[in-house]
């Protein structure tokens, strides 16, 4: 079973970075940093973690992932983290919530447009952490260069 999940988080992500018009060098790092994100996200949620947190986790992962391969591979981190997010974006989740709301059943409608909510915030909040966390890194690295 993980082994589908490795290789269809890999294709979304490379297959997405091909509609983000990605450099072709970049293809395989966009599949990988998403084939990450979403199996620790995987991993997490079938371990008994709520989807929220997980999200949260599994987009640091993705993003600090993005930061690093683009800084090694000199091209821009948004390349690799728009492409890296996709296997986590809920868009089934979404799906059924707008197919609630057109089948007057408001309430499931709501709790998944609230659900939808928290995992597209959970995305945000880890890209958000892991951008923080590469700008002290290199504010630490470069103190330690002027000293």
């Amino acid at each position: 079973m993980i082994i589908a999940q490795l290789i269809t988080s890999f294709m979304a992500a490379a297959g997405f970075g091909v509609l983000f018009n990605a450099p072709r060098r970049a293809l395989v790092l966009c599949g990988l940093v998403g084939m990450s994100g979403w199996i620790l996200y995987y991993i997490l949620s079938s371990g008994g973690m709520d989807v929220v947190p997980a999200t949260v986790f599994g987009a640091i992962l993705a993003g600090m992932l993005s930061q690093f391969c683009a800084k090694m591979f000199k091209m821009p981190v948004i390349i690799i983290s728009v492409s890296g997010i996709i296997p986590l974006v809920p868009g089934g989740v979404a799906y059924d919530a707008m197919r609630h709301f057109v089948e007057n059943d408001y309430y499931t409608a709501v709790q998944l447009s609230a659900k939808v909510m928290l995992l597209a915030g959970a995305i945000a909040i880890g890209l958000m952490f892991s951008e923080v966390a590469n700008q002290l890194m290199t504010k630490i690295r470069s103190k330690k260069t002027e000293v």
